[in-house]
């Protein structure tokens, strides 16, 4: 739990890995999950059970402020948010009740392997884009689900998941990050409730309250970025941090680093 004789010297590191997820989460649409548990594993020595409980603790709070910070900006695309929450809401529900009887990260590293493959697209059709042409994507509602089920279950996937496929549909990118990321506000109250519920507030700790601080700071400025970026800058920032990580996640998945 919390302890209030902390200090700033305890807490800022922990700051700065909540502000740098989370202003390239709020400017793309993805990234805080697998960069933060990156970060707090690598950097900061913290087991990745600790990481991941954390992580979704923080994006009840971080998501808040991105949400609200997207919508004073005007990115959010309502009808396309009402698409996707309820069936997100679900799958995120359905995620964490049965993320204690069924492994999900055995089918984590093939997903991430999809989604690295899904960022190279996005790269050539970053390149070969001369003039935005952006259409409403169709396919929501079950892509909600997924992203949902496997945020919860397989330790992140709504932002990557959701973002990605909605561009590949031909999604303006600043609707897209904007309404992805005000959706996953509600994502991750249902998600971290589920999981309090059955776990406690036991990730309640130093790394919580700075990343909650540093996330919540950062959040006006990726809503700002999103929206002075052009899209053709922004396909090209998505495509190459989705295969990154995406790329990252896999390997490490297989045992390969």
């Amino acid at each position: 739990m919390f302890d209030i004789s902390l200090t700033f010297a305890d807490i800022w590191p922990f700051i700065l890995v909540g502000f740098g997820a989370q202003i390239i989460d709020g400017a793309l649409g993805m990234a805080f999950g697998v960069l933060s548990q990156t970060m707090l594993v690598s950097l900061m020595g913290m087991p990745p059970a600790a990481a991941s409980a954390t992580t979704h603790l923080v994006e009840m709070f971080t998501t808040g402020a991105s949400g609200v910070s997207h919508i004073w900006q005007r990115n959010v695309d309502w009808g396309l948010f009402r698409r996707l929450v309820p069936f997100g809401v679900l799958g995120g529900i359905g995620g964490a009740y049965l993320l204690t009887s069924i492994d999900a990260s055995a089918a984590k590293p093939f997903v991430m392997a999809y989604l690295a493959g899904v960022g190279v697209y996005l790269f050539v059709k970053a390149v070969r884009m001369a003039k935005p042409r952006f259409e409403d994507p169709r396919m929501t509602r079950p892509l909600a689900m997924v992203g949902g089920f496997l945020d919860a279950a397989g330790g992140g996937g709504w932002g990557p998941v959701v973002t990605s496929n909605l561009l590949v549909q031909g999604g303006d990118p600043v609707k897209v990050v904007g309404t992805v990321n005000t959706a996953e506000s509600l994502l991750a109250v249902a998600i971290s409730v589920s999981f309090i519920a059955t776990l406690g507030l036991t990730a309640f700790g130093v790394a919580a309250v700075g990343m909650i601080i540093g996330g919540v700071i950062a959040a006006p400025f990726g809503a700002v970025l999103v929206k002075r970026v052009p899209p053709r800058v922004l396909l090209f920032a998505v495509s190459i941090v989705l295969v990154a990580t995406s790329a990252y996640s896999a390997l490490r998945g297989w045992g390969v680093i």
